[in-house]
């Protein structure tokens, strides 16, 4: 079974929360679809570990901030016959970091939470961006959710 990881980058701009999203390419999976960062987590590496790699690979920055969102993206993917439970990050960018898009994605956009409709299909996804932006409008990310960046 493969294992997966997700990344929510968000950037607080005026104390509100708004999301990065990449267009998926043509010639990737989930092509022409708004995501979030993700991937699959290598032999030996930890979850987290993978995160950290997609989230450099796909962007090319370094969070000020990272840490576990205490939930999982779950759902059935028929093709494999699998229920995959996925892992879920946030990391945190200064308002002026630029995002480098690498093959998998022709384009960004930072949305708000108001426009997740217009740009994800996947329930979970959006459950997530939402769970998300209520931890940092309450301040209340934990301690023990705080991951060190090497």
């Amino acid at each position: 079974m493969k294992k997966l990881i997700d990344v929510y980058v968000y950037r607080l701009e005026e104390g509100e929360p708004r999301f990065l999203l990449f267009l998926r390419s043509s010639a990737k999976i989930y092509a022409h679809q708004w995501r979030m960062v993700g991937g699959k987590v290598k032999e030996g590496e930890a979850y987290w570990e993978a995160a950290l790699r997609e989230l450099k690979e796909e962007t090319s920055v370094t969070p000020k901030a990272f840490w576990t969102i205490p939930s999982v993206n779950t759902f059935y993917e028929a093709k494999s016959d699998q229920i995959h439970q996925i892992p879920a990050f946030a990391a945190e960018f200064d308002p002026d970091d630029k995002p480098v898009l690498n093959e998998e994605h022709t384009e960004y956009r930072w949305i708000s939470v108001e426009e997740l409709d217009s740009y994800l299909s996947w329930p979970e996804q959006k459950r997530l961006i939402r769970l998300t932006e209520s931890i940092l409008k309450q301040d209340k990310i934990l301690p023990e959710w705080l991951l060190e960046i090497h």
